[in-house]
């Protein structure tokens, strides 16, 4: 059902930084491309930040450039590094295989707050 466990969230300033941290399963790691998600309250839910199996990774133009993606295959974890943090970034930020997502399971997520 849902395969990850996302932490690392908060509360900070504009133009601050926070990484946040996604434990996966693994076996779901290893069989799909791994992504963050994000939706902000009355809005629909967005796809930031996506890595594939073999590494490759891709941005939403929103955050190109400030967010970076990445994947720890010994620890079966996904970090999403986000710098420059702008109010528009504030949502809840959610870690997801994209086959569980084509699912529409999802986990808790994990709540960011950029504050101006």
């Amino acid at each position: 059902q849902v395969h990850t466990v996302e932490s690392g969230g908060g509360l900070v300033q504009a133009g601050g930084s926070l990484r946040l941290s996604c434990a996966d399963s693994g076996s779901v790691f290893s069989k799909s491309a791994m992504g963050w998600y994000r939706q902000a309250p009355g809005k629909q839910r967005e796809l930031v930040a996506s890595i594939t199996k073999d590494g490759s990774t891709n941005y939403a133009d929103s955050v190109k450039g400030r967010f970076t993606i990445s994947r720890d295959n010994a620890k079966n974890m996904v970090y999403l590094q986000m710098s420059s943090l702008k109010p528009e970034d504030t949502a809840v930020y959610y870690c997801n295989s994209f086959l569980t997502a084509l699912r529409n399971y999802w986990g808790q997520g994990t709540q960011v707050t950029v504050s101006l």
